[in-house]
């Protein structure tokens, strides 16, 4: 069986890239930063899959994301870069506290689990597949440092793409719009918004699903020629 590590593994769009997974007979490592939240979802999964509690903003725990894949399983077909935090304000009241939190866990966690994972990624010639956002490919009003960290793994994933060409790993990206989820619905609370407001911006007349991104994420990490690519699940949006 081949082996996928799966990071924000326990909500939205992570958890239902998980569940893909291991429908399609993958061993899944679940990476989140609370134990606790695995244990309210974890019913929902069957298959062969393991919950490793760690922050990916922290290099040591990228590296022991690795070893334990590499221990459980045996190594790393897959490596699904999603962990992220959304952040939504002008630049004025934008701190240096938020800005590195974003850059952290979206940028640096994002480069260096990407980096623990080569050498395995290197022996079943496996692929990755970074998560980004329309705003990473437009930009978005009230988003600059949300926008700027995922514009950062665009590029990344094209750069990453071709220096790993050589050793036949892929690496993709999906940029969604966006997309029901719990965080999605508690913005729109928020700010006062609803569901409808927001399709109407939308071409096919609607927001997206999680398992439709999840869909995406599938197809790029077992596509064989593709590498380098940046796929919209947008409806639309930045067409």
């Amino acid at each position: 069986m081949k082996t996928a590590i799966i990071t924000g593994g326990t909500s939205g769009i992570g958890l239902a890239t998980a569940k893909i997974f291991l429908a399609n007979d993958f061993n899944c490592l679940l990476v989140g930063r609370s134990p606790a939240r695995f244990e309210k979802i974890k019913s929902e999964l069957s298959g062969k899959f393991e919950f490793i509690s760690a922050d990916v903003r922290e290099v040591s725990d990228c590296e022991k994301i690795i070893s334990r894949a590499i221990e459980r399983f045996g190594g790393v077909d897959v490596l699904i870069n999603c962990a992220g935090i959304y952040y939504e304000g002008a630049i004025t009241s934008t701190d240096e506290e938020i800005f590195d939190d974003i850059f952290a866990t979206n940028v640096k966690g994002t480069f260096f689990l990407s980096r623990a994972a080569v050498n395995e990624l290197i022996k079943s010639r496996g692929s990755i597949v970074n998560v980004a956002s329309d705003a990473g490919i437009k930009g978005n009003y009230f988003c600059a440092s949300y926008s700027a960290s995922k514009g950062a793994v665009v590029a990344f994933t094209k750069s990453l793409a071709l220096e790993l060409a050589s050793f036949s790993i892929k690496v993709n990206c999906v940029a969604p719009g966006d997309i029901l989820t719990p965080l999605t619905i508690n913005q729109l609370k928020t700010s006062g918004s609803t569901i409808e407001e927001l399709a109407k911006f939308y071409p096919l007349g609607r927001i997206g699903t999680a398992e439709e991104v999840a869909e995406a994420i599938y197809f790029l990490s077992t596509a064989s020629f593709i590498t380098g690519a940046i796929l919209s699940v947008d409806g639309g949006l930045t067409a």
